[in-house]
C-alpha cells in the first residue's frame, strides 16, 4: 500500500510538468457564440508568466477579450474577407490577443477570457496558437496534433460540431 501511495504522490508532484495551456469548453458548435476560457495552470520551468498571447484561428470572428486587473490588453486587427454583422460590413477583425504586463507565479493557475463567434467548419477543430511569456524564457502551445498523435506543445483545441437538428414532434 505505501508503494501505491508513494507512486501516486509521484505522480501528482510531477503532472504540473505536463499541463498544457487548454480551453475549458473544448466542444463548442461550429459557427456558433463561443466564451473562451484559457487555462493557464503554470509558468514556464518555474518562472512566473508575464504575458499570453492568443492566436486566433482562421475564420473565428468579432473577438472580444475581457480586461484583466493588473494586465494591459492589446489586440491585433488584420484584413478580412468582408462579411455582415448585423447590418455592418466588417472589413478589419481581431486576429491576435495579448495580455502582458501580470505576473502569474509558477505556483499559481489563472484564466483569460474572451469571447466571439467560431468558424462554421463542424467536424473540424479550431485551434488557438498560444505564446507564454515569463520573466525567464517562453512556452509555444502551438503544435496541432496529427494523425491521432498527441503533441509536445499544443495548441489549445475547440472541436466544432454540427448543430443539433430539430427536435419532430409527433
Amino acid at each position: 500500500m505505501k508503494i501505491l501511495l508513494l507512486g501516486a504522490a509521484l505522480a501528482f508532484t510531477t503532472m504540473p510538468a505536463l499541463a498544457h495551456v487548454t480551453l475549458e469548453t473544448q466542444q463548442a458548435v461550429a459557427g456558433s457564440g463561443y466564451k473562451a476560457v484559457l487555462r493557464v495552470p503554470h509558468g514556464c520551468d518555474g518562472s512566473p508568466t508575464t504575458s499570453i498571447r492568443v492566436l486566433l484561428p482562421e475564420g473565428f470572428r468579432l473577438a472580444k477579450p475581457m480586461p484583466k486587473a493588473g494586465w494591459q490588453l492589446s489586440t491585433v486587427k488584420k484584413t478580412v474577407e468582408p462579411f455582415d454583422n448585423h447590418g455592418t460590413t466588417v472589413r478589419e477583425d481581431v486576429s491576435e490577443i495579448e495580455w502582458r504586463g501580470g505576473n502569474l507565479p509558477d505556483d499559481f493557475y489563472d484564466e483569460f477570457v474572451f469571447r466571439g463567434t467560431l468558424p462554421a467548419g463542424a467536424g473540424e477543430t479550431a485551434w488557438f496558437k498560444v505564446v507564454q511569456k515569463c520573466t525567464k524564457g517562453e512556452t509555444r502551445w502551438d503544435e496541432i496534433p496529427a494523425d491521432g498523435k498527441a503533441a509536445a506543445k499544443p495548441a489549445a483545441g475547440v472541436k466544432l460540431t454540427p448543430p443539433a437538428s430539430p427536435a419532430h414532434s409527433h
